[in-house]
């Protein structure tokens, strides 16, 4: 299996647990790691034969700016069943991140693995 990513997608949206972050807008870093064929793409060079990393980052955009999670593993999972059940994806790993979240760290945050199974 080849593997399209996205990394570092920059998303400002409203998460958190207390009740001052419901308040505001935070930036989350997302990292996107996508199983597929791409053999007939590259035979072929065209968009049209793979899966465009470009539409996937535009969706991903719009669902984390338009919804409001408390935590980053509601948020990682709701962005995976986007791009699994939306975009036909057979696998996806997903790392949302929360940069400056604790004190000392540069982010934190989580990565989950899932499967089309998953969501069938």
């Amino acid at each position: 299996m080849d593997i399209v990513f996205v990394r570092d997608l920059r998303v400002e949206t409203v998460i958190g647990i207390w009740d001052w972050e419901r308040h505001i807008r935070q930036i989350v870093s997302i990292d996107l790691e996508m199983g597929t064929d791409i053999r007939r793409a590259a035979q072929s060079d065209s968009i049209e034969d793979t899966l465009n990393y470009k539409d996937v980052a535009k969706r991903v955009i719009a669902h984390v700016e338009s919804t409001h999670f408390a935590l980053v593993e509601a948020l990682a999972e709701s962005v995976a069943k986007i791009v699994i059940t939306e975009f036909g994806v057979p696998w996806l790993r997903v790392s949302v991140a929360k940069p400056g979240a604790v004190e000392g760290s540069r982010e934190v945050g989580v990565v989950i693995e899932r499967r089309t199974e998953d969501y069938g």
